[in-house]
């Protein structure tokens, strides 16, 4: 077996472990170099692989090499930035994992299934993998990731349920996709009680309740979302208990969502309710401090946006009602970094949670006195403090005469600041700063210009800066 075949035989194994999805974006272009002394070598297209490969996939690619070719010990990844399409090295994963063939319906988040069964999309960002699991979900995750390997078995009907933006429509859809990775072949449909009841009068409009009957029965899941909304609908309600039964007695899988659990839905009729609590229920809770942190820092290394763990922590502090509002909040974070060049701090993560809601709450530690700093006027020695603050180094440090860059970038930066934006001289500003004298200066000013034309995170830290302090 060449090193390509080898390489390719390694990924169709890792396929059904890590999804399609996965495959096509951590795997494309890359290649298996070498394996030498039980050195398996392997090639990665772009830098931002590696980090990605060795926290999430090196454990998993070296036990599934191993399976093949026991004489692999180790894994060591390259950076070829010269494999691409055109490079025969690489593995071609788009041809050797061809996307399902399902009709997308135009302008609709929809497709057609095998059939004429008509489903919702399931997003590829929602899987089952990437699920933050902690005390409060553990149960709900673990059912769902069942029933992804044992549709129609073990827990049948499946019933999550939980308030808004707590998570159920990511364990839906990513129960939907691990269920299609698992088995390519089977239909799944996913819906919505709005879709259900609309498609239920469209059928009885046109007098034709058996094409209804023919499409919802023949699924092999039916993954419904939102139950709740079938209350008062007793003809919808009536159609979903036969298409229920239909599916349940033929071992098919249900899964449904709701906002409240089977005994709250007190508008559903008692037949429905007793089908509902025949099988698994489970229930989402909003995730503690800690899981809302993770959720947090997952959805970075998603966007390969790097956050400090202060402003993560200060989000998932604020924000503890709403998943959905988490991930909002940080979406807006992550444009800030991207659209204005500027690094997130407490300060300006705190504008933008105030949008959300009138009060922040400040961690124990940080108070509202970083918020007063505007309010004083801004001097070479207050600018020496926030620089300080920002970049987490001693003063004395910055002060001093150590050239490691941690503490020359800091030292910089205060007096490119000082001279551009609080007009100081040049000899004042030296005095200042260690005594040094203005010709130190100058080389330090027009270093800091040098560098923000190329060094994108430079100019984010700089102008998160100038917002920390006050400066225009």
């Amino acid at each position: 077996m060449s090193h390509k075949e080898l390489w390719l035989q390694i990924i169709l194994d890792l396929e059904p472990k890590i999804n399609r999805a996965n495959v096509i974006t951590w795997f494309r272009n890359t290649a298996l170099f070498e394996i030498k002394e039980g050195l398996m070598k392997v090639g990665l297209p772009l830098p931002m692989f590696l980090d990605w490969h060795v926290r999430h996939y090196m454990k998993e690619t070296l036990e599934t090499a191993q399976k093949i070719d026991p004489s692999i010990r180790n894994i060591a990844y390259v950076v070829d930035t010269g494999l691409g399409e055109k490079d025969s090295r690489g593995i071609d994963v788009l041809k050797h994992f061809p996307e399902k063939k399902v009709r997308k319906l135009p302008k609709k988040r929809e497709v057609v299934l095998p059939g004429g069964i008509v489903s919702k999309m399931f997003n590829p960002r929602y899987q089952l993998d990437n699920f933050i699991v902690g005390p409060e979900n553990r149960l709900a995750h673990a059912a769902c990731t069942t029933v992804a390997k044992y549709p129609g078995e073990n827990y049948n009907p499946l019933f999550i349920y939980g308030g808004v933006g707590l998570g159920k429509t990511h364990l839906l859809q990513g129960t939907g996709n691990a269920l299609l990775q698992n088995d390519p072949n089977c239909v799944v449909m996913y819906t919505t009680t709005e879709a259900f009841t609309n498609e239920v009068i469209d059928c009885i409009q046109a007098r034709n309740m058996n094409r209804f009957r023919n499409r919802y029965r023949k699924v092999d899941t039916l993954i419904i979302d939102d139950i709740q909304f079938i209350a008062n609908k007793e003809r919808t309600q009536e159609e979903f208990f036969h298409t229920f039964n239909t599916l349940f007695d033929a071992g098919k899988q249900v899964i449904i969502s709701s906002d409240r659990s089977p005994h709250e839905l007190t508008l559903l009729s008692e037949r429905l309710i007793s089908r509902f609590e025949s099988g698994m229920i489970v229930d989402v809770k909003m995730p503690d401090l800690e899981t809302r942190m993770a959720i947090l820092q997952e959805r970075c290394q998603e966007a390969q946006v790097i956050i400090s763990r202060d402003v993560i922590e200060f989000i998932a502090f604020n924000i503890d009602y709403s998943v959905r509002a988490l991930e909002g909040v940080l979406q807006r974070v992550i444009a800030q970094y991207e659209l204005e060049h500027m690094t997130p701090t407490v300060n300006s993560v705190a504008e933008i949670i105030k949008h959300n809601q009138k009060e922040v709450k400040w961690i124990p530690g940080y108070s509202e006195k970083a918020e007063a700093k505007t309010k004083y006027a801004i001097t070479i020695e207050s600018l020496v403090t926030s620089v300080s603050d920002y970049y987490q180094v001693p003063k004395s440090e910055v002060m001093g005469t150590a050239r490691n860059r941690e503490f020359m970038v800091p030292r910089q930066m205060i007096m490119y600041l000082a001279k551009t934006k609080l007009n100081i001289s040049l000899s004042k500003i030296g005095e200042h700063i260690g005594n040094r004298n203005h010709t130190t200066v100058m080389h330090a000013v027009e270093k800091i210009n040098q560098y923000l034309k190329k060094d994108r995170q430079l100019l984010r830290d700089l102008n998160a800066i100038k917002k920390e302090t006050g400066i225009s």
